[in-house]
């Protein structure tokens, strides 16, 4: 008997212990996917730099809750790092970074028709092939965060919007999965993407009144 109960002893402790690395590593993803989005919101290119380590340690996490959607997407994620930190610096046509654009609500339209879909067939096909948790919320999340990701890399004004909506969804499957502090980063999160819009809605009408002036009659 008095093995049993030194068993489960140790077993607790482990599993405490556990614990409390992966509140350590969360700790240190939450604050620098916080600064991330700081970064983004100024249009600075360390937003990258912050995303890519960021995301790196949320892969594996994700991966132990088995929210395997979450955590394939932040593999892409540290891609997209790599490729928007490129494209604010060397992408445009005169390959000195992208400025800040408005697409269409068709547009849109179609890019949330597309997505959707996609997401359904994943939805499904993760809930009758895998262990995935909620996998159609997973696949929905996932597939609109990928699209999303490349609005902001390729600076699209109606990312934030997205964004919102992704981030509503996002803190009730972390809810669910125990992961607090990541839940915790979501809500602050849903208030910064109303500020990143705005911010980048100033800048965008920033730019249209520079390059107007630019181009104006009386320039030579």
């Amino acid at each position: 008997m008095s093995e049993f109960w030194l068993t489960l002893a140790n077993s607790f402790t482990r599993a405490f212990g556990e614990a409390q690395a992966l509140t350590a590593w969360e700790a240190v993803a939450v604050l620098l996917a916080l600064a991330y989005l700081i970064f983004a919101m100024k249009g600075s290119i360390w937003c990258w730099a912050a995303a890519f380590v960021s995301t790196a340690i949320y892969t594996i996490l994700f991966w132990n809750v088995s929210l395997l959607m979450e955590s394939l997407l932040n593999v892409y994620y540290m891609a997209m790092a790599v490729y928007g930190y490129w494209m604010w610096t060397r992408g445009g046509k005169d390959h000195d970074g992208v400025n800040i654009v408005s697409w269409s609500a068709m547009t849109h339209l179609k890019i949330i028709v597309v997505t959707g879909i996609i997401a359904l067939a994943i939805g499904h096909f993760m809930a009758t092939q895998t262990h995935a948790s909620l996998p159609y919320l997973d696949a929905a999340t996932t597939c609109f965060a990928v699209m999303t990701t490349y609005l902001v890399a390729k600076k699209v004004l109606e990312n934030w919007f997205y964004w919102f909506v992704i981030d509503a969804v996002s803190i009730y499957l972390y809810v669910s999965k125990g992961l607090m502090l990541t839940a915790v980063l979501f809500v602050l999160y849903l208030g910064m993407v109303v500020f990143g819009y705005y911010m980048w809605r100033n800048k965008m009408e920033d730019q249209q009144t520079l390059s107007a002036n630019d181009f104006s009659p009386g320039k030579a």
